[in-house]
């Protein structure tokens, strides 16, 4: 397992691998052109992991097995990497989604790897793919679809998928319920790794716009989110739980 050769810190709990974003492209190479055996194998699945991630895991045992079971947990969110530190561990970077999205298409257009657009509203994955493929020439885009995690939209989504057969499938569900429906999946997925993204369509199809780089390498870009969609304010509160529990656990530590 890939996991094995990584470093990892573990959070209230909850494991993140120690990698950037050049160690994650690594692995992903590792899993789309290193294994040459025509027996297909369970896709991969990498995880994005952030503060509400975690939190939600210490209150869904579901969850956590999902996130226990990925493939790649890797440090989305600057929360995560503020934890980190304070066990001495200094991760190089957030490897977020919304930043991943282009990194990995820019990496499989000079590859050659298929890639599928899956989750958000009605016309956007489509108009994420469009404008992916305008960004980096020669990408190949194999399909793109709405759909929902709905066992209901399954075999529909199932049937695209065989057909178009990608390397990559980034889906955009949103916490939790892509990372849920990639497990749960996962046997099934003709695929060979499937990427969780949360709202990384929106920001490439200029649905939302994104925090300003100054907020994003503060880590404070949850409170420009909250600035623009103020309904997200119950899924905040999570945030400083989140603090509180590090700081207790690392005092408890000492």
């Amino acid at each position: 397992m890939v996991r094995q050769q990584v470093a990892t810190v573990k959070i209230l709990g909850v494991r993140v691998d120690c990698v950037d974003f050049a160690q994650t492209l690594a692995i992903l190479t590792e899993w789309i052109e290193g294994n040459n055996d025509p027996e297909r194998k369970p896709v991969r699945q990498l995880c994005t992991l952030n503060p509400e991630f975690v939190m939600h895991a210490r209150r869904d045992p579901h969850f956590a097995t999902t996130l226990q079971q990925a493939d790649l947990c890797v440090p989305d969110g600057g929360g995560v990497l503020w934890a980190a530190r304070r066990q001495g561990v200094f991760l190089k970077e957030r490897v977020t989604g919304s930043d991943g999205i282009y990194r990995i298409c820019e990496q499989a257009a000079q590859r050659g790897w298929r890639v599928f657009f899956l989750g958000a509203a009605p016309g956007v994955a489509a108009e994420t793919a469009r404008r992916l493929a305008n960004r980096y020439p020669g990408l190949c885009i194999v399909g793109s679809a709405s759909g929902s995690p709905h066992e209901a939209d399954w075999p529909m989504i199932h049937a695209q998928l065989t057909q178009a057969q990608p390397d990559i499938l980034f889906v955009a569900y949103g916490h939790p319920q892509q990372d849920r429906w990639i497990a749960h999946h996962r046997a099934a997925l003709p695929v060979k790794v499937a990427i969780g993204v949360g709202g990384a369509f929106d920001f490439v199809a200029g649905v939302t716009k994104r925090a300003p780089r100054w907020m994003q390498r503060l880590g404070i870009e949850w409170l420009y989110r909250l600035l623009i969609q103020p309904w997200r304010w119950r899924r905040m509160l999570a945030l400083p739980h989140y603090a509180l529990l590090v700081l207790r656990e690392r005092a408890g530590q000492s």
